[in-house]
């Protein structure tokens, strides 16, 4: 197997030998490696990338030896998938600035063109015979999946959006020599539930009505091809099923409480998953007993107890995982652990900043917010207030809940976000000031309508489903959602976290709100890093969570001496962490 763990301090790739129990590292770059992947001839793979996240795909057999290019002369970009066929034939995905790209050619060999579209895209599988590809994109467009010949003829393309419901494609069927048999596995969401489809090249489209549910789900193939191991995100754990599609039958798999961020089966009924919740980092197990690698753990034991909170709101009730340290009754100081996204949820799963934070006696509330995952389609829908302002609302009405629970202490709550919940952190200190105590942004959106003209294609276009059009269509609504409109009325402390190449919350337009916040007075903080959006440094993630900590900890319980306040003029705390 492949899998990517800490190395010195650095995300990096792996191989792991059942056989002889050994793990070797195969990557060694100076940024880290995320992407990692081995084909069924024993190759393994990865993304180089550089801190924008663009780069190329490179392979070296599994025992160690030279690496090479995956395919020769395809452009770099970012990462938009990857496959190889029993036979060698590789398939990639290239994010491009102005679209997406797949090549397809032999391992090593040179790639040729198949496609080219706009706006972002991904590769979601190539045949065992390497006859048919599958492009996926967004889920609620008219071409929602097209399925392509080598050539580039395309086979068929399935709608997504309106009656039809938003679709994904999850990949081929493993068995099999492709031709009409070829079975295409999909992912439909219709009349509030996510149905398992399947297509082929002889019946088209096929939806398997009798297995659907009512939270997102991830499906994979057995081995054999029949059935399929389905994933399903619920109410912030994780559930295991098995569907045998010719049987047309639906079988529960044991799986204990937590979340599985990863399950796979394979050959001889063993099944392979990464197990968590949390009071307990991650861990492999395997159901057959398979010698699987060992995976770092946290000295002692892990503090805290767990509690589950259901906040009464307008669209249903708002689930929070709340952790409390075990020393004292309470009420506690507390932090706001803001999720990204928006389309993510918080999950009862190993978090070392809740660790450190509850480690610290701080409680940690985990909101799953109106427009998360894991609670169905019409909770990801909700937004009836406005993007930004609809999550503002439940993190106060959760605030204002524990308060009157005799849970936390409403003179001593902070907020934390990172990205998207960096941006909520922003967006909530300027709209409701006063009542958080602190924020802590990390690689906020902090100025809309700017985040998007330089941002990725990707996240424009997430932008442009979340507001209904560009900000050029619709400014009022970028406008009303910014941060950076509210920067003036922001009172409460705040230490701002930004990457010099991040290419999702670009540094431009944090500077802009840091300059908003200066003109005024309002006391802040910076810190730069020398990294992209998706840092795989632990060096930089440390020195976040220590500065962050020493922040919270001063803002919210006064325990360690505040700098004297500059005067208007005089700029704020600055500091850059290099690689």
């Amino acid at each position: 197997m492949v899998f990517t763990a800490d190395a010195d301090g650095r995300c990096e790739v792996f191989t792991w030998d059942a056989a002889t129990r050994r793990a070797r590292r195969v990557t060694d770059r100076p940024g880290g490696t995320l992407h990692g992947a081995i084909d069924r001839d024993a190759r393994v793979w990865w993304f180089a990338e550089d801190a924008q996240g663009v780069g190329h795909w490179r392979f070296q057999p599994f025992t160690g030896g030279p690496d090479r290019p995956g395919l020769a002369g395809v452009p770099e970009g970012t990462a938009r998938g990857l496959a190889v066929t029993g036979g060698a034939i590789a398939a990639v995905g290239v994010g491009l600035d102005d679209g997406t790209a797949v090549h397809i050619g032999s391992r090593g060999g040179p790639g040729r063109e198949v496609t080219r579209v706009d706006g972002p895209a991904a590769l979601a599988g190539l045949t065992p015979a390497g006859d048919l590809l599958a492009l996926t994109r967004a889920a609620d467009s008219p071409r929602a999946v097209t399925v392509l010949t080598p050539e580039g003829c395309e086979a068929a393309v399935l709608s997504g959006g309106g009656a039809h419901g938003r679709l994904w494609a999850l990949g081929f069927a493993p068995t099999g020599q492709g031709g009409p048999d070829a079975t295409l596995l999909l992912v439909r969401a219709r009349d509030d539930h996510y149905l398992l489809e399947t297509w082929t090249p002889a019946t088209g489209t096929v939806t398997h009505d009798w297995c659907a549910f009512d939270t997102e789900i991830t499906a994979r193939w057995y081995p054999e091809g029949r059935s399929v191991l389905i994933r399903q995100d619920r109410h912030g754990r994780s559930l295991l099923h098995r569907a045998h599609l010719e049987r047309r039958t639906l079988d529960a798999v044991p799986a204990p409480p937590g979340t599985l961020l990863d399950a796979a089966p394979h050959p001889g009924g063993d099944l392979h998953t990464l197990w968590t919740d949390t009071t307990h980092p991650p861990r492999m197990t395997s159901t057959a007993g398979t010698p699987l690698p060992p995976l770092g753990t946290v000295e002692g034991r892990v503090p805290g107890t767990l509690r589950d909170i259901r906040t009464p709101g307008p669209d249903g009730p708002v689930h929070t995982l709340l952790s409390l340290p075990e020393d004292g009754p309470g009420p506690f100081p507390a932090v706001f652990l803001v999720h990204g996204g928006p389309a993510d949820h918080d999950r009862d799963a190993y978090d070392g900043t809740v660790h450190s934070l509850v480690a610290s006696g701080f409680a940690v509330a985990r909101v799953n917010y109106r427009g998360s995952t894991g609670y169905g389609p019409r909770w990801q829908r909700a937004f009836p207030d406005g993007v930004g302002h609809t999550q503002v609302e439940d993190l106060a009405a959760v605030r204002a809940d524990l308060v009157a629970r005799g849970l936390i202490r409403p003179e001593a709550t902070g907020l934390w976000g990172t990205s998207w919940g960096g941006y909520l952190v922003l967006l909530a200190l300027g709209t409701r000031p006063g009542l958080w105590r602190a924020g802590v942004a990390v690689k906020p959106v902090a100025d809309y309508a700017a985040a998007h003209a330089s941002a990725t294609p990707a996240l424009r276009a997430l932008d442009e489903r979340l507001f209904g059009g560009t900000p050029e269509e619709v400014p009022a609504r970028y406008a009303h959602s910014s941060p950076i409109r509210y920067a003036v009325h922001v009172r409460d402390p705040l230490l701002v976290v930004a990457a010099t190449h991040d290419t999702k919350c670009p540094a431009a337009q944090v500077r802009s709100y840091l300059a908003a916040l200066h003109a005024i007075g309002a006391r802040h903080e910076s810190l730069w890093l020398d990294s992209g959006h998706d840092g795989y440094d632990g060096g930089d993630h440390v020195a976040v969570l220590r500065r962050a900590v020493l922040f919270l900890d001063r803002e919210l319980r006064g325990t360690t001496p505040p700098r004297r306040p500059r005067p208007p003029g005089g700029g704020s705390a600055h500091r850059t962490a290099h690689h």
